[in-house]
């Protein structure tokens, strides 16, 4: 039964670029919203008023990091590290902002958390094969057939 078998290479792909799209855009809305609508001078305001340390700094480095992060994680262009980024940033907000508020939303760990996850998720699996990533990837290596193949054709050829 097919809900039982491993995914082929090709549905591994398809499932890594939902994730990737669906993180990367919840990331450009939430950089987007503190770059264009709240401004700068209010997140870094804000991240002083969360006891955020160098808010001056943090805050508008943070609003980068989503938003460009999140485009960059659409495109599957360097998805490990820019999940490692995107991951630090959430256990951040986890820690500073939403831990004492429980887990449940809408201040809660709850959606941190779960973008944490798919971080990580990305970070130990890539991007898949629709992204720059394998793009990238493909031009710099060369296809080289495994070794068990040759082994398994020898005889094959030996005997024809």
């Amino acid at each position: 039964m097919w809900l039982f078998k491993s995914p082929s290479q090709r549905q591994v792909s398809i499932g890594l670029t939902v994730l990737r799209l669906i993180l990367g855009a919840t990331f450009i809305a939430h950089g987007a919203q503190k770059l264009f609508v709240m401004g700068l001078p209010a997140i870094s305001g804000g991240f002083a008023q969360m006891g955020i340390p160098m808010p001056g700094f943090f805050g508008p480095f943070v609003s980068l990091v989503e938003f460009f992060g999140g485009i960059a994680i659409v495109l599957g262009l360097l998805t490990r590290l820019t999940s490692l980024g995107l991951a630090v940033n959430m256990i951040v907000a986890m820690l500073a902002v939403h831990l004492k508020n429980g887990f449940f939303n809408p201040n809660g760990v709850e959606f941190p958390l779960a973008l944490f996850g798919m971080s990580v998720a990305l970070m130990a699996m890539g991007a898949g094969a629709f992204s720059v990533d394998a793009l990238l990837g493909n031009r710099s290596t060369t296809h080289v057939p495994p070794a068990s193949a040759d082994r398994e054709s020898a005889p094959n050829r030996r005997a024809a």
